[in-house]
């Protein structure tokens, strides 16, 4: 007997052993067909929604089996998503700082610290004009101020022919400051424009003729960036049509190469004259401080205009290039692209007089 209800024991065990293995082997299976079916959603969208606020609790399954006086209940993923009070604070905070950091348009760049940057670019400017204008009356050798006024009519064609042969070097260099006023003027028009600001850039444009830098590092002072969009009808009328023209940075660039190679291949007797003429001349001195400095504020104007066309990726390898005296920034002028337009109804201006 004892045998006997040894194996009935084993015999039921066996089944219910059975019996478990079929209830959770058939409640995967429906668990992957129920998977298959219904693509779970990973992705969540907030902080505001209305579409989704408290929904439902979702119960995949809940399978009861009993069998020879064994009951077995398997309860799988019960879901509840309540995104409204379930919402990490943190994220939440992270996202709102983040949403309203750019609205505001990105960073302390653009906040106060941008205006400080602007405000201590234009007191470095201003205090290098001073610098550079108190040198220049007050400080800058003037031991031949007669020789000066000679040299400076005969330059001006003043004089007719005395016999007197100027030095190559002064020739080269009085012609070369006639051209960097064009190169300037290809440079900052229309990319210099300001739309913050109502100082117009064409006045120093003019008086650099004159002055050369001594009047354009005051606009670069003034200057408030971002400048407005370009029209297509701008495009076709002066002065932007000529100073976009490829046909005048070639001229440019072809009258650069002369002059410089005609101050370039004197003799070394010429080059110490001239040397002698600035250390005693404030003309020549003050206009060859002039001639270093657009050739150094040259690169970052020509980085501004390559920024603005969208070519930076194509010609950064002329950046290195802009630092040689007129050439490099005549070189880029001849290879840089043309400037993006918008059309003329699309502009503010145009949509206000419309």
């Amino acid at each position: 007997k004892k045998v006997v209800l040894l194996d009935c024991y084993i015999f039921l065990k066996t089944l219910n052993m059975i019996a478990n293995s079929s209830l959770i082997s058939s409640n995967f299976s429906t668990l992957l067909v129920f998977l298959r079916n219904h693509k779970l959603a990973t992705r969540i969208s907030f902080p505001n929604s209305d579409k989704i606020k408290n929904p439902p609790k979702t119960q995949f399954f809940n399978n009861s089996i009993s069998g020879y006086g064994v009951k077995g209940r398997l309860y799988v993923c019960h879901s509840s998503l309540n995104l409204q009070n379930q919402q990490d604070p943190s994220m939440e905070k992270d996202v709102d700082g983040s949403t309203e950091e750019n609205e505001l348009g990105g960073g302390s760049n653009n906040g106060g610290n941008g205006d400080q940057w602007d405000r201590t670019t234009s007191f470095v400017l201003f205090g290098l004009w001073s610098g550079l204008m108190y040198y220049v009356f007050f400080l800058a050798p003037n031991q031949i101020p007669l020789t000066d006024m000679y040299f400076l009519k005969k330059l001006l064609n003043l004089k007719g022919d005395d016999g007197f042969q100027m030095n190559e070097v002064l020739v080269g260099l009085w012609y070369i400051m006639g051209l960097w006023p064009l190169v300037y003027s290809m440079l900052l028009l229309p990319i210099a424009r300001s739309s913050k600001g109502s100082i117009p850039v064409w006045p120093f444009l003019v008086l650099s003729c004159f002055g050369g830098a001594y009047v354009l590092i005051p606009y670069f002072a003034l200057w408030k960036p971002p400048p407005p969009p370009v029209e297509e009808t701008e495009l076709q009328r002066l002065p932007l049509n000529l100073l976009e023209s490829k046909l005048t940075a070639g001229i440019t660039m072809a009258a650069g190469l002369g002059i410089i190679f005609y101050a370039g291949l004197s003799s070394g007797d010429v080059w110490k004259e001239f040397y002698q003429y600035f250390r005693e001349s404030r003309f020549i001195h003050a206009m060859s401080i002039d001639f270093s400095l657009l050739s150094a504020f040259a690169p970052f104007w020509i980085y501004n205009d390559m920024t603005a066309r969208k070519w930076y990726d194509k010609g950064s390898w002329l950046l290195p290039l802009s630092v040689i005296p007129f050439l490099g920034p005549a070189l880029y002028l001849l290879l840089r692209p043309s400037i993006p337009t918008v059309p003329a109804l699309s502009s503010p201006t145009s949509t206000e007089e419309k």
